[in-house]
C-alpha cells in the first residue's frame, strides 16, 4: 500500500477564499444584522433612559489694579511696605482655587450633605473621588487664557448653585488671608517703627545727658576765669564758633550763657521736639494703626460673566451614542460571523480526511 491511494490535500486549502468567504458572510446576513439591532437598542435604552448630566461653569480673571487699590492704603513710602501688585493678590486666589483645603471643605459641607445616610455610608475615600469628576477647575491654556470653574450633576440649578458657592468660598477665603498678611505685616511694621521711636528717645536722653556734662565743665571753667560773658572777637570763622558751642572752648561763652542752657536742659520734660525724625516716624505709626482695608473695596478676582443655569446636558449624548451602537454592533455582528464560518470550515477540513481514508481501504480490500 502506497501513499498514492490517498488523496493529498490540494494546494490552498488554508488559504482564505474571499468569494466563499462573502458567500459565507452573506448567507448569515440576518445574524450580523440581529446583532447589530440588538447592540443598537442597548445603545438607545442607555441613551434615552439615562439621567441626563448638565454642567455649570463660571470663568474667572484677575482684578483690575482699581480691585486691589485698598490693599495698598497702608502700603507705601510713607509705611515702608512694597505695594501689592494685581499678579500678588491673583497669586493668592489661584493658589486656594486649587488647594486641596478647599476642595475638602466644599466635599464635607456641601457635597456630602446633599448625599442620602446610605450613600454617605460608604468609603470615604470612594465618595471623595466621585467628588472629583463633580468639581473640576480647569487651568488657563492658550485657547483658554482663564481660570474655569466646572460643576456636573443631575440637577441644572444645583451645578449652578454649586459653582457659585465654591467660587465665593475661595474668595472669601482669599480675601481673609491677604487681609491677614496685610495686618501681620503691618503690625510688624508697627513694632518695628515703635522700637525705632524708642531708640531715639533713649538716645536723646543720652545726647542730653553729654551735653549737661560738657556744659557743667565747661562753667567750672569760665567760673575760674572769671569769664561772665563772651569776647567779642570780630572776624571769627565758623571752626571758632563751632568750638566755642561744643568743642574744647565752650567756656568762652561765659557764666551767664551756660547756666542759661543747663536750666533750660534741666527743665526739659520731652526731648521729643529735639528729635528730627521722631515726628516722621510718629507719622508712619499713626497711619499704621488707624488705616482700615474694608473688604467691600477690594477684590481679589474678578468673574468673566454669571453662573449660567444649564439648559442642555453634556451627558448623554444621544446621536453619539447611537451611531456608536451601529457601528459597534455590525463589527460584533461580523465577528461572531467570522467565528462561525472558522469554525464550520475547520469542522469541514477535518471531516474529508476521514471520508477519503475510509473509501481508499475499501478500495484495497
Amino acid at each position: 500500500m502506497t501513499n498514492a491511494n490517498f488523496p493529498s490535500r490540494a494546494p490552498g486549502d488554508d488559504e482564505i477564499d474571499l468569494i466563499a468567504l462573502v458567500q459565507g458572510l452573506w448567507a448569515q446576513k440576518w445574524l450580523v444584522v440581529l446583532v447589530t439591532v440588538v447592540v443598537t437598542l442597548g445603545a438607545a435604552l442607555y441613551a434615552f433612559l439615562s439621567k441626563p448630566v448638565y454642567e455649570a461653569r463660571i470663568s474667572v480673571l484677575p482684578p483690575a489694579i482699581s480691585d486691589i487699590a485698598g490693599f495698598n492704603l497702608v502700603r507705601s513710602q510713607k509705611t515702608g511696605l512694597e505695594p501689592f501688585l494685581v499678579d500678588d493678590i491673583y497669586a493668592v486666589f489661584t493658589g486656594n482655587l486649587q488647594s486641596e483645603d478647599s476642595r475638602r471643605l466644599f466635599f464635607r459641607d456641601v457635597y456630602l450633605p446633599s448625599l442620602d445616610s446610605k450613600q454617605r455610608s460608604g468609603s470615604q475615600d470612594a465618595l471623595y473621588k466621585a467628588f472629583g469628576e463633580v468639581l473640576r477647575v480647569k487651568v488657563p491654556t492658550k485657547s483658554q487664557p482663564s481660570y474655569i470653574i466646572t460643576v456636573e450633576g443631575h440637577d441644572p440649578a444645583q451645578a449652578a448653585e454649586w459653582a457659585k458657592h465654591y467660587l465665593d468660598q475661595v474668595t472669601q477665603k482669599s480675601l481673609a488671608d491677604v487681609l491677614n498678611n496685610t495686618q501681620s505685616e503691618a503690625g510688624v511694621r508697627s513694632q518695628q517703627i515703635q522700637q525705632e521711636l524708642n531708640a531715639l528717645r533713649e538716645f536723646a536722653k543720652i545726647r542730653k545727658n553729654d551735653r549737661l556734662a560738657k556744659l557743667r565743665e565747661a562753667l567750672i571753667m569760665a567760673e575760674k576765669v572769671g569769664l561772665e560773658s563772651p569776647p567779642v572777637i570780630s572776624g571769627q570763622i565758623a571752626q571758632q564758633l563751632s568750638a566755642f558751642m561744643d568743642g574744647d572752648l565752650m567756656y568762652m561763652r561765659g557764666t551767664k550763657a551756660l547756666r542759661a542752657e543747663i536750666e533750660a536742659l534741666e527743665g526739659r520734660t520731652s526731648d521729643d521736639p529735639f528729635i528730627p525724625s521722631l515726628r516722621y516716624l510718629e507719622q508712619q505709626y499713626s497711619f499704621l494703626e488707624s488705616a482700615q482695608v474694608s473688604p467691600r473695596n477690594v477684590a481679589v478676582s474678578r468673574p468673566d460673566g454669571v453662573v449660567e443655569i444649564p439648559d442642555e446636558p453634556i451627558k448623554p449624548k444621544k446621536a453619539l451614542i447611537l451611531v456608536l451602537g451601529v457601528l459597534l454592533g455590525g463589527m460584533l455582528g461580523l465577528f461572531i460571523t467570522l467565528i462561525r464560518l472558522m469554525f464550520s470550515r475547520q469542522a469541514v477540513v477535518h471531516q474529508k480526511p476521514a471520508a477519503s481514508i475510509g473509501s481508499s481501504i475499501h478500495a484495497t480490500v
